[in-house]
């Protein structure tokens, strides 16, 4: 099928909206073409790409496409017609007050229906004027972690010298695009300008990653703090909370903090914090504490690889 979402996005009709998601941010880093410059193709592309996604990314458009209702631009579908249709048509439009009858002149016709087409041009045009709609600019941002899950403004110059103030919300995205409305280019005889349209590519954090609306963290405790357990500082993208470590933590458990993720602009919801322990030696252990250790070893002997071992030789 020409222009099928579903094929330009490599996805099946049965993808997910995260599938849809996650196809479209990977197909925007190798299509860009401000990330692709010496690539004729990229534009061509993106376009498709971006067409695509518009379609499938929206439930109530995504089904639509599905039904036949729109095809892969998004424009309407023509209803079936049938030769009765038609003939039914023509023959209210030349018949009432025109004239025309079954033995009319095929000139006389042809020229009734060339100057009804140009009444509509007049109409949509103006008096034997043109006008169109300006091209949308194509522009990509990169936006540190912190300003895209917490909402920033910046500034981006045009090409043409023009400063452009960009309002980043809250909970952008990776590869989400902003539609800012006629800032694109200009329209043609009295026409509406384009819009700007700007991809955002979210810088990594080297502390803070996400998921979903999830914030994830690694955090490193001690051995003390793991076997005794303990308050201790994490950091969140909100800044610095205390966090309870209980009793016997392992490396890998994980604690969550309510409300501590991602936010968007209008909704009521946030998501987590999720914070995965990591164990960490102290790097010079004394010799109180090796001692004590290879003491403890003697009566306590404990072999955790011991079912992964017996899971592994089935």
């Amino acid at each position: 099928m020409p222009n099928d979402p579903y094929e330009t996005l490599g996805l099946a009709k049965t993808a997910t909206a995260d599938d849809i998601k996650k196809a479209y941010r990977k197909l925007v880093r190798t299509s860009h073409p401000d990330l692709h410059p010496d690539d004729e193709g990229a534009e061509a592309r993106f376009k498709a790409i971006s067409a695509a996604y518009d379609i499938l990314k929206d439930p109530e458009t995504r089904a639509r496409f599905d039904a036949g209702e729109i095809d892969g631009l998004g424009q309407e579908r023509p209803q079936r017609r049938y030769y009765r249709d038609f003939a039914d048509a023509a023959d209210n439009a030349y018949r009432e007050g025109r004239g025309f009858g079954p033995d009319a002149d095929p000139a006389d016709i042809f020229s009734e229906i060339l100057r009804n087409r140009a009444r509509t041009s007049r109409s949509d045009f103006g008096e034997g004027g043109f006008s169109a709609a300006g091209r949308d600019a194509r522009y990509t941002l990169e936006v540190p972690f912190l300003d895209a899950v917490r909402g920033s403004e910046t500034r981006i110059t045009l090409p043409d010298g023009q400063a452009l103030a960009v309002k980043i919300p809250r909970g952008t995205e990776d590869g989400q695009t902003l539609r800012l409305r006629s800032k694109g280019a200009p329209g043609f005889g009295g026409g509406p300008a384009g819009d700007a349209l700007i991809t955002i590519f979210v810088q990594p954090h080297p502390v803070f990653r996400r998921d979903g609306d999830d914030i994830m963290l690694t955090l490193p405790i001690t051995i003390d703090e793991a076997i005794l357990g303990a308050k201790v500082t994490a950091p969140t993208i909100d800044g610095p909370v205390s966090l309870t470590v209980p009793p016997g933590a392992n490396s890998g458990r994980v604690l969550r903090l309510r409300g501590r993720g991602v936010g968007h602009a209008g909704s009521k919801t946030t998501g987590d914090q999720r914070v995965e322990l990591k164990i960490v030696a102290p790097p010079e252990p004394d010799a109180g504490l090796r001692d004590f250790l290879a003491e403890w070893r003697k009566t306590h002997a404990v072999d955790p690889r011991a079912d992964l071992l017996k899971e592994a030789s089935r």
